[in-house]
């Protein structure tokens, strides 16, 4: 019997072979299955965080092809441009020198320190010294283990992943975190309920550095991970001037001794607002069209910024003139002052307090915070006579 064109008949003794995937090519398409929802699960979240700092500074310069972005061009990109924490560089310059000598790749590092202390400069300056490439993200933009999986499969051997405030990051991605910092593997759960599975995936050896304001919020296993710990510490007053020098070179702008030391003076110690304070300084010799600038030009600046000469902006002051008024000089709780200063208990602790406490007006108790009579003398208020003996 004749079939119709396109059918073909089978052999009901010797039925056709079914062809069933072997082995390697299941494990091979479950592998390109992974990674592809990886990356289709991720993209869609936050993908300018996982940029490069390459990538990152082109579309910067695609933006605005006529201008380098100001803040980047501020930044250290050697040791030599780095200045100060003297100590911390020689110690992790140390480390640095022995990875580059056994060719190998650079230790996880954690850096910790106060808001506009140079964390960010300082991973930089470590990626320009190894020679490696970086890819900055933050801890806020990783929401699920999906997201750092991406992240992580697409880094290079010997690349530097950056994470800036990785005390945010969800505890389920530090778990994720766990296994891929201490032997570059990534545990995946495939399915649900009784169907489901576990692969390990090799990762390329790279290096995490994190960055953190709160240390004490870190989990003890993810800190444990760390090769090394480095504390940065508020700056000495000629560190501070030597980082407004450099900056003003850099914005072609003059400046003399006195202004220099002034702006320093009034920076909280930290090369963040030294910067700042001198981009408004630059604004004013830009509108007068001053040449050199001087100490009467800069006390413009610090005028339009309503900064002393401590370097005390007005919520600084609010805050200390909220302690001895309302609450007769303390000790007061942070909730009972956030509530009174109207300010957020996190930024009063992280921003305002810190200062403060470097500069000895104010104090911590068990009971709360205390304005010391240097605070009083500073904001030219009499100090009780209760105060007084």
């Amino acid at each position: 019997m004749k079939l119709p064109r396109g059918m073909v008949q089978h052999d009901p003794i010797h039925p056709p072979r079914q062809l069933t995937p072997g082995p390697q090519l299941k494990r091979h398409s479950l592998l390109f299955l992974i990674r592809l929802s990886i990356v289709y699960n991720t993209t869609t979240v936050n993908p300018p965080s996982f940029m490069t700092s390459k990538e990152h500074n082109v579309k910067n310069m695609e933006q605005n092809e006529t201008k380098e972005p100001l803040y980047t061009a501020l930044r250290p990109q050697t040791w030599q441009e780095y200045i100060g924490q003297e100590k911390l560089k020689n110690s992790l310059g140390v480390i640095i020198e022995a990875a580059k000598k056994r060719n190998d790749v650079l230790e996880h590092l954690l850096f910790y320190g106060n808001s506009g202390l140079g964390k960010t400069s300082l991973a930089q300056v470590v990626a320009s010294e190894m020679g490696a490439k970086m890819t900055f993200c933050s801890g806020t933009s990783l929401e699920r283990s999906g997201d750092v999986a991406s992240l992580l499969t697409n880094l290079e051997d010997g690349e530097i992943l950056f994470i800036d405030e990785c005390h945010r990051l969800p505890r389920g991605i530090l778990e994720t975190l766990y296994s891929a910092m201490e032997d570059y593997k990534l545990h995946l759960v495939l399915g649900k309920g009784p169907m489901a599975r576990t692969m390990d995936l090799s990762l390329p050896r790279f290096t995490l550095i994190g960055a953190t304001t709160k240390m004490a919020q870190l989990p003890a296993p993810f800190r444990n991970r760390f090769g090394a710990i480095f504390q940065l510490n508020f700056y000495e007053q000629r560190d501070i001037e030597k980082i407004v020098e450099r900056s003003s070179s850099i914005l072609q702008l003059q400046l003399t001794k006195e202004a220099i030391a002034a702006i320093a003076s009034r920076s909280r110690f930290t090369p963040r607002v030294a910067n700042r304070i001198l981009k408004r300084v630059r604004d004013i010799a830009t509108i007068n069209e001053i040449d050199l600038v001087d100490e009467k030009h800069a006390a413009e600046a610090f005028g339009f910024l309503e900064i002393d000469e401590l370097g005390l902006e007005p919520d600084d002051r609010k805050i200390l003139r909220t302690i001895i008024q309302k609450f007769s000089g303390g000790p007061v709780g942070i909730q009972a002052l956030a509530a009174m200063a109207a300010e957020e208990q996190e930024t009063i602790l992280d921003v305002y307090e810190p200062y403060l406490l470097q500069l000895g007006f104010l104090e911590r108790t068990p009971r709360g915070r205390v304005a010391t009579p240097r605070a009083y003398k500073h904001l030219d208020i009499t100090l009780p006579q209760k105060d007084l003996f």
